[in-house]
């Protein structure tokens, strides 16, 4: 595992510690967890983005009045 150095205002750094204590975690935990969520959200984004560009192929038949798209 490699290290890093971040450098934050005391008082944020201070309040995301109460918040670890809370948790019952470390501040360093809840840090690897957000980077983990940055890379799921990155291949979330290519994975939706692979999704519309499948989708743009997709003709509807025409463009609809405001009454046909409310229809029930």
């Amino acid at each position: 595992m490699k290290n890093i150095t971040l450098s934050a205002e005391e008082r944020l750094i201070e309040q995301a510690r109460e918040q670890a204590r809370a948790r019952q975690t470390t501040l360093n935990q809840m840090f690897r967890e957000w980077l983990a969520g940055l890379s799921d959200e990155r291949q979330r984004t290519g994975k939706i983005d692979a999704i519309f560009a499948r989708c743009d192929a997709v003709n509807a038949g025409g463009k609809f009045s405001r009454e046909e798209m409310n229809a029930r």
